[in-house]
């Protein structure tokens, strides 16, 4: 036990980056910080830790030391609770990963009721657009729309994604309605084309064919071309163009009748969403539960 407390006050201190921060939220004499991560040292005769005025950074050893002690951590805070019931109190530390309008839009406005819920439970997020390194950064989850990119990660499918095609009022009134997809080339319509590179090859406009093979694109002329689904939304918003975007982004703008769902029909290809985690062990009890809340939570935005 003693043990399994040097390396909390070890990994506390690695992750707020100061000795006397990290004592401070324990209850400890910053000395007594200083004692262990230096006993720690000698008795792996590895250096963990960068020390300056400033802050305190993990050395190269330090990041493995740092994961492996967090994943010990954790297992045995599972070893804890292993035989609780179901209704019993969820404990410990999650880190995750979001996307970021994923994040904004939809998972954070829902997270003060699973918090209510789970008063004991410390919630890292991490909410980026790049595919985060699971084992490196140590995370426990991410969730990932699209490809999972790493065939040697575990992907729990949640589903797919509803995707609209939008456009606001002001854009419409002056461009028309469209109701086929002649009508979008006939009527002289424009899109706003979003790539995550700019200057790269926009994406087109996509359709289905219902014969199950690729959705195909069809190429709109557009005079903006942007690479954040924030700006692409705000262009849609701001009339500068047509959008083709995930329902969790711009519902509550077909709602309030700031964007208006064109072609309901021939709506783009759904993006796989998955939850991803780096091994197939038994998952805690927490991130079960967080998962789960999860799923409920984007269940009403899934084909």
């Amino acid at each position: 036990m003693q043990n399994l407390e040097h390396l909390m006050i070890f990994v506390r201190i690695a992750e707020m980056h100061s000795f006397s921060r990290a004592a401070e939220s324990l209850g400890i004499q910053k000395g007594r910080a200083s004692s262990v991560v230096r006993q720690l040292e000698e008795e792996l005769g590895a250096r963990l830790l960068h020390r300056t005025t400033r802050s305190v950074q993990l050395t190269d050893d330090g990041r493995r030391f740092h994961q492996r002690a967090r994943d010990l951590l954790s297992d045995f805070d599972d070893m804890r609770t292993m035989f609780a019931g179901d209704n019993s109190t969820l404990r410990g530390r999650l880190r995750v990963d979001l996307p970021t309008e994923l994040a904004r839009t939809t998972l954070v406005p829902a997270l003060p009721d699973f918090m209510a819920a789970c008063p004991e439970l410390e919630l890292e997020l991490s909410s980026t657009d790049r595919q985060v390194d699971l084992v490196e950064e140590g995370f426990d989850c991410v969730l990932r729309i699209g490809p999972v990119g790493d065939e040697n990660l575990i992907a729990r499918p949640v589903g797919r994604l509803r995707m609209v095609n939008a456009a606001s009022p002001a854009y419409l009134a002056r461009h028309g309605t469209p109701l086929s997809l002649d009508d979008l080339q006939k009527q002289g319509h424009r899109t706003v084309h979003y790539s995550r590179t700019l200057g790269a090859k926009p994406y087109g406009w996509e359709y289905p064919v219902g014969d199950g093979d690729a959705y195909p694109t069809l190429p709109l002329p557009g005079a903006l071309q942007v690479n954040s689904v924030q700006a692409y939304e705000a262009a849609g918003l701001a009339g500068l163009g047509l959008i083709q975007a995930a329902y969790t982004g711009v519902h509550r703008h077909l709602e309030s009748g700031a964007l208006v769902e064109i072609l309901p029909d021939l709506r783009p290809e759904p993006l796989d969403v998955n939850l991803v985690v780096a091994h197939r062990r038994n998952l805690s009890r927490r991130l079960r539960a967080f998962m789960a809340w999860i799923e409920e939570v984007l269940a009403p935005y899934l084909d």
